[in-house]
């Protein structure tokens, strides 16, 4: 195993995490040097040298191998989530070990479920360090170290590979290594669309900073308790569905899009049922906030029927009523899109869009083939013809997401977690959604689990951000003998 190689690109990895510490640092400074202060200064520290570390004792180091690759992209994921969760862990307040590793999984896999009952104690800084593992969960850690790679290097094209995947690079008519900096161009996009439209809608500077930083991730994490509820502004409201709808777009497509100065690419038969299915499920919780009491009139249920799926559909933990009280059916109702989400290639997680329509139609086909067995019956997304070795994997990937989902719903039972709170949150867990039901609903927190259920829900949240594969593959090496 080529240790130096992985090692380097690791410390990459955490360079870009200290370089956002560092940032909350000067946060904290601009605001007195609040509480967070030696917190953010120390885990700056720690994390920078850590992450230097390899550069100043690895001169050197040959390009890696597929293998080498898989082990990168889960090392990065996993040892941000360490050093992320020490500014968390040294200022104290609400954040145990555990709760500090919960915060720091969910913001970095755009998880966006929290373990605080009153965000608004955080201090300023703090509150930035937390939209910024968002920001960084977002783009990808992988991607913010591709970005940082020399072109002609070989461990960029493998890396890129493995982390966006075949059905992330289906839109895009270039080369693998300009896919990362178009994806990067498209999320700096949102980001800035974000903090203007929150700005002119008058939400106060540092917040627009921060949910900018939330909205264009699909995270979820908010600077105020009653998250974009708390502002009262339908302009606000307004601008978050927008910037949702837009990250959880392939953005490839959104890339064509303003290239092309045409709507033409957005002509797609996965962006039309995406679009549909999303205002289909807005209309029909609408419907039942209003003929259940939730809402006054038509007007107030549809728009908050369309801003609460807009949330879940595009795994955005934002919200602007709470569902902690909502009976069975409108629970169902949300859990759906929870499961299936948005669409590859964007921010959102999720089995995708994409996947659902491939197995439904690689379902069609085999019926086809049985009805007429001479024909000729092909698996066609996008206006593409996908072959044998493109839709098994995908097929393979909703029943590895079935069974582990309904192993955290198990372990989450036997743990003491009650069956709908289980349910819902490990489909929002594994979905990286965010909020879940009752007390884990959208204005509630998971402070009430257990730390082993805490354990449980980040493992999925994990999972669900690296599309479990590359962690199947780290664990089929450790036991394959032919690694020893």
């Amino acid at each position: 195993m080529n240790w130096k190689g992985i090692s380097r690109n690791v410390g990459l990895a955490l360079l870009v995490s200290s370089l956002f510490m560092l940032l909350s640092v000067l946060v904290s400074v601009l605001n007195g040097k609040d509480s967070a202060f030696t917190a953010l200064i120390i885990s700056f520290t720690i994390t920078f040298i850590v992450g230097a570390f390899p550069f100043i004792f690895v001169r050197r180091a040959p390009a890696i191998s597929l293998k080498e690759g898989y082990v990168t992209i889960t090392l990065s994921w996993l040892l941000s989530f360490v050093f992320g969760m020490l500014p968390y862990a040294l200022w104290g307040g609400p954040f145990s070990v555990m709760n500090a590793w919960f915060e720091s999984v969910s913001g970095f896999t755009t998880t966006g479920s929290s373990i605080l009952e009153n965000v608004e104690a955080l201090p300023r800084s703090l509150l930035f360090w937390r939209s910024s593992t968002h920001f960084i969960g977002g783009l990808g850690i992988v991607v913010f170290l591709l970005l940082i790679i020399p072109d002609s290097s070989p461990v960029k094209l493998r890396l890129a590979n493995m982390e966006l995947g075949s059905l992330s690079r289906s839109a895009y008519s270039v080369r693998t290594n300009r896919t990362v900096y178009i994806f990067a161009y498209v999320y700096l996009a949102i980001f800035a669309l974000a903090l203007v439209l929150y700005t002119l809608a008058g939400m106060p500077w540092f917040d627009a900073v921060c949910h900018a930083m939330s909205v264009s991730a699909t995270g979820g994490f908010s600077t105020r308790n009653a998250s974009i509820g708390s502002f009262g502004s339908r302009w606000i409201e307004a601008a978050t569905m927008l910037c949702m709808y837009l990250s959880s777009l392939h953005f490839g497509l959104l890339y064509l899009t303003v290239a092309k100065r045409s709507l033409k690419p957005l002509n797609n038969s996965v962006v039309k049922y995406y679009t549909a299915t999303v205002l289909v499920f807005a209309v029909l919780l609408g419907v039942g906030l209003k003929l259940n009491g939730y809402c006054g009139s038509w007007g107030d249920s549809l728009w908050n029927g369309l801003f609460e799926i807009l949330c879940i559909s595009t795994t955005t933990g934002f919200a602007i009523i709470d569902n902690s009280t909502w009976p069975g059916v409108m629970c169902a109702l949300i859990l759906l899109p929870a499961a299936v989400c948005a669409c590859a290639g964007s921010t959102s997680g999720g089995l995708k869009i994409d996947r659902v329509m491939i197995t439904f139609k690689a379902i069609g086909r085999h019926i086809g083939r049985i009805l007429h067995p001479s024909s000729v019956n092909e698996v066609k997304l996008g206006g593409r013809v996908l072959k044998e070795e493109e839709v098994s994997p995908h097929l393979l990937y909703i029943v590895l997401y079935v069974i582990l989902l309904a192993i955290s719903i198990l372990l989450s039972l036997w743990l003491g977690v009650g069956w709908q709170n289980s349910l819902g949150a490990s489909i929002t867990s594994l979905s990286n959604v965010g909020p879940a039901l009752g007390d884990m609903g959208s204005m509630g927190s998971f402070n009430g689990v257990s730390d082993a259920s805490k354990l449980v829900f980040t493992m999925d949240m994990f999972l669900g951000r690296i599309e479990i594969f590359p962690v199947l593959a780290v664990v089929a090496m450790i036991f394959d003998k032919r690694n020893r």
